[in-house]
């Protein structure tokens, strides 16, 4: 059980319901009002960590005047433990994410599902579900919380509503919220963590993702401007592989980030990334206008003079604009896409792109395919389904017809990981190894030259 909460079922009586809400609406005056003393003043503004500190002293001073209260007429005083509670629930409310906060303070929770107010599932990095407390009284209250949430996102128009019924944004922790409603029975809300914000090839190593040997080669890949499209299942890990490959990018070099919701945040690191430009698209407003998809930023993007173009998942149109960027001297880019296999990923562009605008044929989306794409990187489970591992690897050698040619040069081996398979071409070979990849070491003996 996580700590702080209440035992599972437990719920605020209407009392002590009644008492945050009042608690929550003085703090909430007071604290405004310190707000504009010190805007008066001449005072900058408090940072969270002040404003934090703020709050708890202000809480602390109103339960004491609750309390003195109480006695003066001759009512019931509160326990300590109605008190913590109400002042848990007042400091969630006013920091933003309500009831949430307390499961997204647990660095074990990877997953968060809300299937109703008081319904409320968890995943810890081990893959395993269990059960939580409820994260509101009602529905009605869950909706609330969740266009609070809405509210504070950088000041766009995120509707969530009958007309609007779903919701897709960032928390301030960097979490990623998706929440829906009216098309579902109760209204849900589903939060994916990333636990790994900065990760880097050696974090993969540690956590098992891949071996040395594979970290060495994907490495040289990045250093030797390879374009590559990473695939794999939900929640497999491929934000956190494309954070790792992004961290090989020297730092002298200009990214642009495109995203459907920010979550690379590759411009925060500005040690690592010093000229970065994060994009992300833009729903329409409450007319139907203004909206800005990912192939449009994409196409915003190449103007902006980048040495590399990462576009964070491939989902429909950008697929097209992704491609003509990775043909036309923006070598090095990245991308993530939802896959099966890695020769599913080839399927799936081809997808994509025969419902974009331009309806490309089969044929001429796996020429454009061949000329941009230099690999193909693929995450799935080992042998027991315990842990994200790369499974594969492929290198795009042509197109011909309707198929795309390419080589396994990494395949699943019988633990599920990926083993040197098919071996590389001459010309890639040559291309690693200025990279700094050392050919020659006999971990890699098995790949010969093709």
């Amino acid at each position: 059980m996580s700590q702080g909460l209440m035992p599972f079922g437990v719920v605020p009586s209407p009392n002590e319901k009644e008492l945050a809400g009042l608690v929550r609406q003085r703090v909430a005056a007071r604290l405004a009002e310190y707000a504009g003393e010190r805007e008066s003043a001449g005072l900058p503004a408090e940072n969270e960590v002040s404003r934090r500190a703020t709050v708890g002293r202000l809480l602390a001073e109103e339960l004491g005047a609750q309390r003195r209260l109480a006695l003066a007429n001759g009512s019931q005083v509160v326990d300590a433990a109605v008190e913590e509670r109400v002042a848990q629930a007042v400091k969630d409310a006013l920091f933003g994410t309500g009831s949430l906060e307390r499961l997204l303070a647990d660095a074990s929770v990877e997953n968060i599902c809300v299937n109703g107010c008081d319904v409320v599932w968890v995943k810890d990095a081990a893959g395993q579900w269990r059960r939580e407390n409820p994260v509101a009284t009602s529905d009605a209250e869950l909706v609330e919380l969740v266009r609070t949430l809405a509210a504070g996102t950088s000041g766009e128009e995120r509707r969530f509503d009958r007309g609007m019924p779903r919701l897709n944004l960032q928390l301030p922790d960097g979490s990623r919220l998706f929440a829906v409603m009216a098309v579902t029975g109760r209204v849900s809300l589903t939060i994916r963590r990333h636990r790994f914000p900065t990760a880097s090839m050696a974090e993969l190593v540690r956590l098992g993702v891949c071996d040395q040997q594979l970290a060495a080669f994907l490495r040289a890949l990045v250093r030797a401007r390879k374009n590559i499209v990473i695939g794999g299942g939900t929640n497999v890990g491929k934000t956190t592989v494309l954070r790792a490959f992004a961290h090989e990018i020297p730092p002298d070099e200009r990214l642009v980030t495109i995203e459907d919701t920010f979550e690379l945040a590759l411009d925060a690191d500005t040690r690592a990334h010093p000229n970065v430009v994060a994009m992300q698209a833009r729903e329409p407003n409450i007319e139907g206008k203004g909206g800005i998809d990912q192939a449009e930023l994409v196409r915003w993007g190449l103007r902006m003079s980048p040495d590399r173009v990462i576009v964070g998942e491939i989902r429909g149109a950008e697929v097209i604009p992704m491609c003509n960027a990775m043909s036309q001297g923006n070598d090095g880019s990245l991308s993530t896409i939802h896959a099966s296999t890695s020769r599913g990923v080839f399927t799936k562009l081809a997808s994509y792109a025969a419902q974009a605008p331009e309806r490309l044929s089969l044929e001429a989306t796996n020429l454009m395919v061949a000329s941009a794409v230099h690999f193909v990187v693929h995450l799935g489970w080992d042998a027991t389904g315990g842990r994200r591992v790369i499974d594969s690897v492929r290198e795009v050698i042509d197109a011909d017809g309707t198929q795309v040619v390419s080589n396994e040069v990494y395949r699943p081996g019988p633990d599920g990981r990926a083993v040197p398979a098919a071996p590389l071409r001459t010309e890639t070979l040559h291309d690693l190894a200025a990279a700094g990849l050392e050919i020659e070491e006999a971990a890699f003996s098995s790949w010969g030259v093709a």
